[in-house]
């Protein structure tokens, strides 16, 4: 099989962080939700573990609670980093600051909360190594996921502000103590699709070979 390299390209070079782009007005099928995370299952996980779970929040008072549970933190991080931003005169990040203060007062409006989790938690002084084979194990398919629905026209964001609060989350939605919530998705379609590229450092500014 030969991919069309720039089609290809482009999806992985176009999917961004949406956030003042999501449709709140337009629904999102089920259908659509269960063909991209039937698609993620495909992604690599640690000793063929397949331990990914997906828990889809499509009901408007639970969404409400986890935006309530999200912007408990990020009024405080938000806030901080902005000053940060602006000290420092960095214009791309004030943007990207600005987009994510419209996401947390506006997070319940998102059609679908998505959040990816993993059936087994790491017990406590679990080692870096153990720790990074398990979130290998899981974001693999969360991007996966994240370019599929790109693909159809959706949008999404990858954030954790909500887990400072995961024990209430938890209790929220029911989910098991044996089971690891990783991030929380917001998804919609997007209004448009012209997505460009970010602006990044020129990649052999980050490359070492060798040695450091």
């Amino acid at each position: 099989m030969e991919f069309d390299l720039n089609q290809t390209d482009e999806l992985l070079a176009t999917t961004r962080a949406v956030r003042k782009r999501l449709d709140f007005d337009r629904a999102v099928p089920r259908d659509v939700i269960e063909e991209c995370i039937g698609l993620s299952q495909q992604a690599p996980t640690g000793t063929n573990s397949q331990g990914w779970r997906w828990l889809i929040i499509e009901d408007a008072e639970k969404r409400a609670g986890l935006a309530e549970l999200y912007k408990k933190m990020a009024d405080i991080y938000l806030a901080e980093e902005g000053r940060k931003a602006a000290e420092s005169g960095d214009a791309q990040t004030a943007r990207v600051l600005e987009s994510a203060v419209f996401l947390a007062e506006n997070l319940q409006n998102a059609p679908v909360h998505v959040i990816p989790c993993l059936q087994g938690r790491p017990p406590e002084g679990t080692p870096l190594m153990g720790i990074a084979a398990m979130m290998g194990s899981i974001f693999p398919a969360v991007w996966s996921f994240q370019l599929a629905l790109r693909a159809r026209g959706l949008g999404s964001c990858l954030t954790s502000l909500h887990l400072f609060h995961e024990k209430e989350a938890a209790e929220l939605l029911g989910i098991p103590d044996d089971v690891l919530q990783v991030a929380l998705l917001p998804v919609g379609y997007t209004k448009g699709t012209d997505f460009k590229r970010a602006n990044r450092p020129d990649p052999s500014t980050i490359i070492h070979y060798d040695k450091w």
